[in-house]
């Protein structure tokens, strides 16, 4: 409804109201468009509906299905964590069980093969043996689940170890064989796609150009649907470039896994050799090693085999062009026609270049002088951004010839003088090639327009929003200014924050019609109430009491002769003072 809407040509205005006949005649032509069956423009909105509810990238599809796997073994899960048996049969019980979630976790063999469960038990019972299942029960339930994956991972590395040495294995294809055969088929059978693709597209858009320049032609070609036949190739062809992306980036995680795969298993028999008992730190990590690296490879054929049914679903929309173009019907109308491909149109204009300094106001990237030019996110999915809107044709663009910057998004051209004509007026031109994407709707995801057409915006487009430019980003100088307090301090003094305080307030205020206020000062009380004193502070002040002083006198000299006797019978004492008057010192 929408697309009809939006076409032009429908006169359709989208502001006003519409009325009864309005409504009837837009029923008119959109049943008409949808029985059209031999319309390729019907066909190419099948197609983008068909791709865009059914692909999913690499991590998507791996999350999705991991999330199904847990889904499914979910309720066995809950049965080994939730019981606590008492009883001996009861916990053998539970062994068994966890024997089952071993095969089912690990998708290798059937629960039902005996051979498989006897060969699975036999790993367990080496890394968790029976005798231990109390152990095992009486962990909590996160702890149940985690030892439920450790040994889902050791009994399968243990289990690939013993098919490496021919004792085991049962059940278990050669995941790598498998995926070097099928990965070149799968690739192969993109590639011949593309080929068909190519060579419609080329052949189509040879016949449009003679339809311009021929008016002979134009007439004769006017009421094929080669237009829009040309946009059905181009989506497919956009479509498969994508599934072959994601081919070769298989191929290659297959061919690093292989290496990593091989390295792992070599390095476990060196350490294993032909010993009766082996450390467990060393071996278990490569049996977890290995498990992972296995479930990688089974990741890879689930990939694989999603690649495969959309590219062979996606053929059956590529149907109509043999019924609308049969190959002789094909081959005269490009009698005298030249048909060029992409890669000839790109080397036609290999040696021309856009001269920057011709253009005062735009800005041009050139390989040298821009970082990541490679990497740059194309407009239009990198088709001739005037050829679109003028011509009505989907010519590849050159980057070598020069990349125009309008408006932070990037354009390139299919000539010179395009890229010359489309610069004058870029907004002109990205009017036209709205205008034709509205009356070709299924122009808007194959030239990737939903920025402008944000209502039309796929389903993948929707569920990953920052992948995708769905609208225009607006960006404004803006400036403002903030007064510090524009409104007058609210601070309630009497808020309190403690409950207990608000409390004793209330009790206060309950018991008040029963008291009366008195008050009295007593020794004890004084100090309960807020006092304010004013004093004249302490001041430095240095005085002197005593002074220090000293004297000296002199020293007493007394000197006795006569005391020891002498000749004489009596003794004769003479007392000699020979002190210094006090004056004299």
């Amino acid at each position: 409804v929408k697309a009809v809407v939006l076409d032009p040509r429908n006169d359709f205005n989208v502001d006003q109201i519409l009325t009864k006949k309005d409504v009837r005649n837009l029923i008119q032509l959109c049943v008409s468009r949808l029985l059209d069956i031999t319309n390729p423009s019907l066909s190419t909105i099948e197609m983008q509906i068909y791709f865009d509810m059914n692909y999913a990238s690499r991590a998507e599809l791996l999350g999705e299905q991991h999330c199904v796997l847990e889904r499914r073994l979910a309720p066995l899960v809950r049965e080994i964590t939730d019981s606590r048996p008492q009883v001996q049969e009861g916990k053998e019980n539970v062994y068994r069980k966890i024997v089952s979630y071993m095969l089912l976790s690990s998708g290798l063999g059937s629960p039902t093969d005996v051979e498989v469960v006897r060969e699975v038990t036999a790993a367990l019972q080496s890394v968790f043996p029976q005798r231990e299942i109390t152990t095992f029960i009486s962990l909590n339930k996160k702890n149940k689940e985690q030892q439920l994956k450790n040994f889902a991972m050791l009994v399968t590395g243990i289990r690939l170890y013993n098919k490496e040495c021919g004792k085991g294995g049962r059940s278990i294809d050669d995941l790598p064989a498998i995926l070097n055969e099928a990965i070149p088929s799968a690739t192969w059978i993109i590639d011949e796609g593309l080929n068909t693709c190519h060579m419609l597209a080329h052949q189509y858009t040879a016949l449009l150009e003679s339809m311009q320049e021929d008016q002979h032609r134009y007439t004769q070609l006017s009421s094929l649907k080669l237009r829009a036949a040309l946009f059905n190739v181009r989506q497919y062809e956009a479509f498969l470039c994508i599934l072959l992306s994601d081919a070769i980036t298989s191929a290659q995680e297959v061919e690093k896994m292989n290496a990593q795969f091989a390295a792992t298993m070599e390095k476990l028999k060196n350490t294993v050799q032909n010993k009766v008992s082996v450390d467990t730190k060393e071996v278990f990590p490569l049996f977890v090693a290995l498990s992972n690296l296995w479930t990688s490879l089974q990741d890879e054929i689930l990939l694989l085999n999603f690649l495969t049914n959309m590219t062979n679903n996606l053929q059956q929309f590529l149907e109509m062009q043999s019924q609308l173009f049969p190959e002789e019907v094909l081959t005269s109308l490009l009698e005298g026609v030249t048909v060029k491909s992409d890669e000839e149109r790109i080397k036609e204009t290999m040696g021309t270049r856009v001269d920057a300094s011709d253009f005062k106001n735009q800005e041009w990237l050139f390989p040298e002088t821009t970082d990541n030019f490679d990497q740059l996110l194309i407009q239009y999915h990198g088709f001739c951004a005037h050829a679109i809107g003028v011509k009505g044709l989907t010519l590849p663009g050159n980057p070598a010839i020069g990349i125009l910057k309008h408006k932070e998004r990037c354009f390139v051209f299919s000539s010179k003088e395009a890229a010359y004509i489309f610069a004058q007026d870029p907004e002109k031109f990205i009017q036209l090639n709205v205008e034709k994407a509205q009356e070709h709707p299924e122009l808007i995801l194959l030239l990737e327009l939903h920025h402008q057409f944000e209502y039309l915006a796929p389903h993948t487009q929707g569920r990953n929003a920052e992948k995708c430019f769905m609208k225009p980003t607006i960006k404004y100088d803006n400036s403002t200014q903030t007064d510090t307090h524009i409104l007058p301090p609210t601070i309630v003094a009497s808020y309190e924050w403690n409950e207990w305080e608000l409390r004793r307030k209330a009790i206060k205020l309950a018991n008040l019609r029963r008291k009366l206020t008195r008050a009295m000062q007593t020794d004890l009380s004084h100090m309960r109430r807020e006092n304010c004193t004013q004093v004249y502070l302490p001041k430095d002040v240095g005085i002197q009491t005593k002074r220090d002083n000293s004297s000296n006198v002199p020293r007493p000299q007394i000197f006795l002769e006569g005391l020891r006797g002498g000749s004489s019978p009596t003794t004769h004492m003479v007392k000699v003072d020979l002190t210094r008057a006090v004056d004299e010192t």
